[in-house]
């Protein structure tokens, strides 16, 4: 869906969008739901691996728009791919939520007690945004991407990590929150379902603490930043991609970026972002390189992971 095909449902127009945001266009689910997209994108990493789903030891999808509480969506993915020999569950840190969930996994291979495990960040977004509010809905939209994991070296990918949270600041962005609504509830407050947003300190908090994550975790890893080869950060905003660059000192080039495709997929951005650079042949697979990858949004959390990759 482009800008242009928004303006035909709400005030907005493509100058606005694109001027503040970078975005041009987003991918909008007519049917599919959240496990729909992810049980796709596990499907591909069993096909490119070789693997069979019952060597899958474990699922986890990171995601803030599940099918439903229970079953988890990592569970409707375990049984549409037929992994019975995988347990697999759902992680909520939003738009950090790919981040997160790749060093709980990693946690869990290097363990030795597991082998093989998916990692999906998947989201519809459409269906928890105020498409009456065309201040936060023109920034989201759908998407899944992911990655396999196997237990095939000691020497780890994942060489440095750290992750943040900040419950204190959780207030500027939130959704689906529930009230009690028992007949022994005494208040009359209503739930507030949609997705809403203080842009403005998001904004600030992103480009403030993120780069000092950065920064932290390649000191962690003892890799100066022009060692880096390419920097994967979520894909909120093309303003906050430029910021970072210029706070860090680094050439904007090796921010990649394709939200202006896709807009904002929360967990999902970062791993389209990972599968669309290998198959463009700029991250390469064979050990030579070192990437960064950083998650931030709703929590508020952040984190980074610095990968051999």
């Amino acid at each position: 869906m482009t800008n242009e095909a928004l303006t035909k449902i709400m005030d907005t127009s493509d100058e606005w969008i694109s001027s503040r945001t970078g975005i041009r266009q987003r991918h909008i689910s007519v049917d599919e739901n959240t496990s729909d997209l992810a049980t796709k994108v596990g499907q591909q990493l069993l096909a490119k691996s070789g693997l069979q789903a019952e060597e899958l030891d474990f699922i986890i999808v990171a995601t803030i728009s599940p099918d439903s509480n229970m079953p988890s969506t990592a569970n409707i993915v375990q049984a549409n791919l037929g992994a019975i020999n995988a347990f697999s569950f759902d992680l909520t840190a939003a738009c950090s939520g790919f981040v997160y969930s790749l060093a709980v996994a990693d946690k869990l291979i290097a363990s030795g007690a597991y082998k093989n495990g998916i990692v999906i960040g998947a989201d519809v977004m459409s269906k928890i945004v105020d498409w009456t509010d065309r201040s936060t809905s023109v920034l989201f939209g759908d998407g899944a991407g992911g990655v396999l994991l196997q237990a095939l070296s000691e020497t780890p990918s994942i060489i440095a990590e750290s992750l943040k949270a900040d419950g204190k600041r959780g207030v500027c962005l939130t959704s689906n929150r529930t009230q009690p609504s028992s007949p022994f509830s005494t208040h009359n407050l209503s739930d507030e379902l949609y997705l809403k947003m203080d842009g403005r300190a998001v904004f600030d908090f992103a480009v403030r603490d993120v780069p000092k994550n950065i920064l932290e975790t390649l000191e962690k890893s003892d890799t100066p930043l022009e060692a880096v080869d390419y920097f994967l950060l979520h894909q909120a905003n093309t303003r906050i991609l430029d910021k970072m660059a210029r706070k860090l000192k680094t050439d904007r080039s090796k921010f990649l970026a394709n939200m202006q495709e896709y807009g904002n997929t929360t967990a999902a951005s970062i791993p389209i972002l990972l599968s669309e650079a290998v198959a463009s042949g700029s991250i390469k697979l064979d050990g030579s390189q070192k990437i960064v990858l950083t998650g931030f949004g709703g929590g508020l959390t952040w984190g980074t992971l610095v990968v051999k990759i």
